[in-house]
């Protein structure tokens, strides 16, 4: 990957009142959103200022014009394309603000498109090392907006905040050294005048953290591992150390440790909470790190002013099937056996769907959302804990080699990255699921810097003869399936669900569509051209309802799918920003 060229357009005095600090403006002139606008993403309908179009991540909106009677009639409006030849995994979600949609693309680039034409303003193409190492393709999800700055991760561990205007570069950051094997994909979240921020490289034993800037300036403000043993800082002092030093973990493991937070994290302005999922321990063999290897596959609620962790919640204790434990925390609120309560909810890769306490972390319940877990028979409803199944662990490796076993669902999860969504008004989350298994088995590793720290080998297998992927809503107050679409590939993309009584997501082959929020009924698909993998958003412009969403086929499911992915090797690629409207 050869060094990038920056190509943008615009005011260069735009750019010199930004690096001179120019004071904020208020609403409505040129400087853009503040803290107060994006805590009210959800409730407003003009634009989409967040990941997750809110703090809390519910991916809900409340827009109706466009509802189960007339969502037939919609139509493209433009569809803009992102170029070149990088059109791998387009996972992105769009920002829309002023008239303009900020979207990230592979290869860690970002586009501005006029949002009334879809005429392309800027493009930023960051420069790319040779050496980088993402695991699971060159994607990036998001960037994040605040005042005249867009913000985004780069696939070299660096965080860059360009002018929304011109395209041009504020400040750029390294958060972590590529040369161990460090990435970043996810959209940061901005609260407080913070970028809040993980990290991504799990695969090769790095150690995963959570990062606060200056959303001004790019300084470092507080940097919280997730791994016990290590010391989190805050304004360049020691701010204790994660957990307890081989609380969990066996001599020096902890070093090398794994659990990154590749997904990016939730806020709760209710509780003043950052919710943040750890990813899988290093190695994935589970017999090289005796222990429950805290914090990783694991929810972590953390103090947005300091760093320091609140609370934590393990999914996966001594993760040996690289379950991860990423998956966005959903803030939101319902009456449980007649008690009103702050929930959370989080659909985990290893495929049990998970109530907590926001507050605390206390476990509520957990029920499967997938076909099969042969790794665990449930959770124990006292203790929060898998009941596992001895015999769906993969054994100790021999010389060379361990004895493979099944296990389902396979390491890309009963959900993987792509985000679910809450409906305020059916009550419902609606969950994009698989339904796949692996054979699995261990191997002998040792850690090297910068190489690859699995200890373990696998192939994916389907379960099932008529689908794979499964968008199912599930009533969070019982943990039932209250109605399941199946497609024949995998669902890789996010949902969105809106006022009007619709859930969208897009599929591998092509098509984003539409379905009654209440009962699952197919009511609207169009062919983009190439797989949705990226998540839908919704906003109202000139008196219409929009939906936009990405559309490029790529990610994990090609590069690791295995038998899965042989199925599907004929998907083309693409990289385009679709958006729709209501026909006239």
């Amino acid at each position: 990957m050869k060094g990038r060229i920056l190509r943008s357009l615009g005011s260069a005095a735009a750019l010199a009142l930004v690096v001179a600090g120019a004071p904020l403006l208020a609403q409505g002139g040129t400087a853009g959103p503040n803290d107060a606008d994006l805590m009210n993403d959800a409730a407003s309908t003009g634009d989409v200022l967040t990941y997750g179009m809110g703090p809390q991540a519910q991916r809900f909106s409340t827009l109706k014009q466009i509802d189960t009677s007339n969502v037939a009639k919609l139509v493209p409006a433009f569809a803009s394309s992102l170029g070149g030849e990088k059109q791998r995994g387009q996972e992105a979600q769009p920002i829309v603000y002023d008239g303009t949609i900020y979207v990230t693309g592979s290869y860690s680039r970002v586009f501005a498109f006029d949002a009334r034409t879809g005429e392309e303003k800027w493009q930023y193409d960051a420069r790319l090392p040779e050496a980088i190492m993402p695991c699971c393709d060159v994607v990036n999800r998001g960037a994040a907006i605040y005042g005249d700055k867009i913000i985004f991760a780069t696939l070299d561990a660096r965080i860059v905040a360009l002018n929304r205007n011109t395209g041009k570069v504020v400040w750029n950051k390294q958060i972590a050294d590529y040369k161990e094997g460090y990435s970043a994909t996810a959209a940061p979240i901005i609260v407080k005048g913070m970028v809040i921020t993980g990290n991504s490289g799990g695969e090769f034993g790095v150690v995963g953290a959570v990062e606060a800037r200056d959303v001004n300036t790019g300084e470092l403000i507080w940097h919280r591992p997730v791994i016990e043993g290590h010391m989190g800082t805050l304004r360049g002092k020691d701010n204790g150390i994660t957990g307890k030093t081989n609380a969990s973990w066996q001599g020096d493991l902890w070093k090398t440790g794994g659990g990154a937070t590749w997904l990016g994290g939730t806020y709760d302005p209710e509780t003043n909470l950052l919710f943040f999922g750890t990813g899988n321990p290093a190695p994935w063999n589970s017999h090289l790190r005796p222990g429950d290897n805290l914090y990783t596959s694991s929810t972590l609620a953390i103090d947005p002013d300091t760093g320091l962790i609140k609370w934590h919640y393990q999914t996966t204790p001594h993760d040996g099937w690289d379950f991860d434990g990423v998956n966005e925390f959903i803030p939101f609120d319902a009456t449980i056996k007649g008690k009103p309560m702050k929930l959370g909810a989080k659909a985990d890769r290893n495929g049990y769907f998970y109530i907590l306490d926001r507050t605390n972390g206390k476990f509520i319940s957990a029920s499967k959302f997938v076909m099969q877990t042969t790794w665990a028979d449930g959770i124990n409803p006292k203790t929060g804990r898998p009941n596992y199944i001895e015999a769906g662990r993969p054994p100790a490796p021999g010389t060379e080699k361990g004895k493979p076993v099944f296990a389902s669902p396979s390491f890309l999860g009963g959900k993987n990255w792509m985000p679910m969504a809450y409906s305020h008004d059916t009550g419902l989350f609606y969950i994009p699921s698989n339904d796949w298994g692996m054979d699995i088995w261990n191997e002998g590793i040792a850690y090297k810097k910068g190489a690859a720290y699995l200890g373990a080998g696998f192939t994916i297998k389907p379960i099932a003869d008529d689908h794979i992927g499964v968008l199912r809503a599930m009533d969070p107050r019982t943990g039932k399936i209250m109605w399941e679409y199946k497609n024949k590939a995998p669902l890789w993309g996010g949902v969105l669900t809106t006022g009007g009584n619709l859930v969208f997501t897009g599929t591998p082959e092509g098509y984003l569509k539409a379905f009654d929020a209440k009962t699952g009924q197919e009511l609207w698909k169009f062919q983009t051209g190439s797989g949705v993998v990226g998540s839908p958003v919704t906003w109202e412009q000139d008196g219409e309802q929009y939906v936009a969403v990405m559309s490029g086929w790529g990610g994990a499911v090609p590069l690791w799918g295995g038998e899965v992915a042989k199925s599907f090797k004929d998907i083309n690629q693409g990289g385009a920003l679709w958006v729709f409207k209501l026909a006239k």
